[in-house]
């Protein structure tokens, strides 16, 4: 029901938007992270830019690119720059959870419709008067950290250690795993976070190891959520390792090997 809510006041709202815009430009506003961190990501949601149709019911479309480098502060400049100096009717980004959380509130001042990329149900939830204006395209982490628990059970794992990014995107899937982790009766065993930037998480990794869980779930998104499962390779870990959907990149399984 949320999403087909949703999904009609999306369409309620670009509507509008068009209707406003007769005989006349309507401008997409995307910021997105191409550099950085996240850039597995961001590349290749630039690139799909160039895909969208440049005319939609008869009005012309045009689609205004920044780049937020995966930083949360530039998602936020280049959110009120499109706002204020390019009067963008509709607003695309950002590809991590932590650059979307952060452009919620300017999007929700100017009453411009957000589209997400990113997972985190916090994007969304709880509706309110700020989330009004707020969508995104990916399923929610709980969504998907019930599938990952389903697997879990069915493969006889009983311990299961977690290790995610030290940002909204790691907390929000330890918050979602935790809990339905716990209401399955699988024990965790440890809780490690790492930087998306960071080049070692050998002290995490020993941690880790010396709880010997059955498995690992890795809460990252993109190539550096390959780091700890290189990690836990090197270092002989036999379980099985658990990613979450923000890897689903072949630049991912590139850096992974």
């Amino acid at each position: 029901m949320r999403n087909k809510t949703s999904i009609a006041r999306l369409v309620a709202l670009l509507g509008a938007a068009f209707v406003t815009c007769v005989h006349a430009e309507v401008n997409v506003g995307v910021t997105l992270s191409a550099t950085g961190p996240a850039a597995s990501l961001g590349i290749p949601e630039k690139n799909t830019v160039a895909l969208l149709p440049t005319s939609i019911a008869g009005q012309k479309v045009n689609y205004l690119i920044l780049d937020d480098a995966s930083d949360t502060t530039t998602a936020v400049k280049n959110t009120r720059k499109l706002l204020a100096e390019n009067k963008v009717d509709v607003l695309i980004g950002s590809t991590i959870t932590p650059n979307s959380l952060a452009m919620i509130d300017v999007a929700a001042e100017a009453e411009t419709p957000m589209i997400a990329m990113a997972a985190s149900a916090r994007i969304i939830e709880p509706m309110d008067g700020k989330r009004y204006w707020v969508f995104k395209t990916p399923q929610n982490d709980a969504q998907m950290a019930t599938a990952i628990v389903e697997h879990m059970l069915n493969n006889n794992v009983r311990t299961v250690a977690y290790i995610g990014f030290a940002d909204a995107y790691g907390e929000g899937w330890w918050n979602e795993f935790s809990k339905i982790a716990e209401a399955r009766k699988i024990q965790i065993v440890a809780n490690e976070r790492f930087n998306r930037s960071d080049t070692s998480v050998t002290g995490q990794v020993l941690k880790v190891l010396a709880a010997r869980p059955d498995a690992v779930l890795i809460g990252g998104a993109g190539t550096p959520a390959a780091l700890p499962q290189k990690s836990l390779k090197e270092k002989g870990y036999k379980g099985i390792m658990y990613q979450t959907h923000g890897v689903a990149n072949t630049d991912f399984l590139r850096v992974c090997g």
